[in-house]
């Protein structure tokens, strides 16, 4: 099967968290023999922030850690989806694209039998409705959700039974324990600091608790302006700016210890929907004391898989507590990979999305590409 995808960067993770998953998505694919091509404009936000502050040296590290994958990079005006789609099979559209795009592509789909569906992974479908409109998606096959609360969003916009929850995932290929090579600190947090969306509850639930306890602790991600950064240097915490995400679980082997501190719109707006960055965590084995979030969806075990702090003198309490006690911190690691492999890998959501795609009536899916359809250059597949 061919598969097409239109989102923000394969090749950039800089504040961008849906490359986490898009690559984990598309390495999955490709394992089971079908072709994926992801487009990217030229003129996406996260490579050019990427290229700007660090160069071209991290395309090099992405070919190391993702020597099969790579991109189309176009330019919106003059992209001919009548050729760059010729044969395709599905199509996969992130919300992030301009409404330009995602009206043309579903223009494209009046037209031709392949499946389109829009995926959409932020807040604004519920924080900001006049975002989506109903007439740029009306010839799209269906919704892909990131979490119920989203779903209920297009339901109530007229989808009914053509929207799925379909979650974000750890890629276990590289979210994994390691054996730390060095003695442990205490504590990371990797994470952006964002647009004011969660700066009272990163002060209550992670650097207050940090002075408190004098821990030895780094922190990683980018947008962090000189007064956060001088916050943190009062507390005692190692900015470390930004870490390709592929080397997280090298940074998560060398601590004790993670939080999880969700932004504010989400925890408020998407009750249930935990960031990617909680299933990748939990993928590497280190222990995660969240913030609250409402796991309404029942995606882990909370109490068993990671813990939740309510306030900011319980996150001091629970944080003493894990990073003190080892039966603990050995229990909270292996439950939470214990429930990542039985449900939250990418292999699970590309088993979801294959089923979707039956339901909607397509061919049946062959477990190898079909051999009529010659893999080119620009498509990433098993032999590529």
């Amino acid at each position: 099967m061919r598969v097409a995808l239109f989102y923000q960067s394969l090749l950039s993770d800089w504040n961008h968290g849906n490359a986490h998953f898009l690559r984990g998505l598309v390495s999955e694919l490709m394992a089971r023999g079908h072709q994926a091509r992801v487009f990217e404009p030229q003129d996406s936000w996260s490579y050019g922030n990427l290229l700007r502050f660090h160069g071209t040296s991290f395309l090099e590290g992405f070919r190391r850690a993702f020597p099969g994958l790579s991109s189309t990079r176009y330019n919106e005006p003059t992209l001919d989806l009548e050729a760059e789609l010729d044969a395709v099979d599905l199509v996969l559209v992130h919300e992030w694209n301009t409404p330009a795009l995602i009206s043309r592509i579903a223009g494209y789909r009046k037209r031709h039998s392949c499946r389109v569906l829009f995926h959409d992974t932020h807040h604004r479908c519920v924080t900001d409705t006049a975002h989506v409109t109903l007439p740029a998606l009306e010839n799209y096959d269906g919704v892909l959700a990131f979490g119920d609360s989203v779903s209920d969003r297009y339901r109530r916009m007229g989808w009914g039974a053509r929207v799925w929850t379909w979650h974000e995932a750890a890629d276990i290929r590289v979210f994994r324990k390691l054996t730390p090579s060095e003695p442990r600190k205490d504590l990371v947090w990797v994470g952006n600091w964002g647009d004011e969306e969660r700066t009272q509850e990163l002060e209550q639930f992670f650097i207050a608790p940090v002075r408190d306890l004098k821990l030895r602790t780094h922190a990683y991600g980018v947008r962090y302006p000189d007064d956060a950064r001088q916050r943190l240097q009062a507390a005692g915490i190692a900015y470390k700016g930004w870490v390709p995400n592929y080397d997280v679980p090298e940074v998560f082997s060398r601590f004790k210890a993670t939080v999880h501190i969700p932004r504010r719109p989400y925890r408020e707006a998407l009750p249930g929907v935990p960031t990617i960055r909680v299933f990748e965590a939990l993928a590497c084995g280190i222990p995660l004391i969240s913030a609250p979030w409402d796991d309404s969806e029942g995606l882990f075990r909370e109490g068993r898989d990671f813990l939740i702090a309510r306030d900011g003198a319980e996150m001091t309490r629970l944080l003493k507590l894990v990073l003190n006690d080892e039966s603990i911190a050995r229990s909270l690691s292996a439950s939470g990979m214990e429930t990542i492999l039985a449900r939250h890998t990418c292999a699970h959501r590309v088993d979801e999305l294959l089923g979707i795609y039956r339901r909607l009536g397509s061919p049946a899916i062959r477990d190898q590409a079909p051999a009529q359809l010659p893999i080119t250059a620009a498509w990433c597949g098993e032999e590529g």
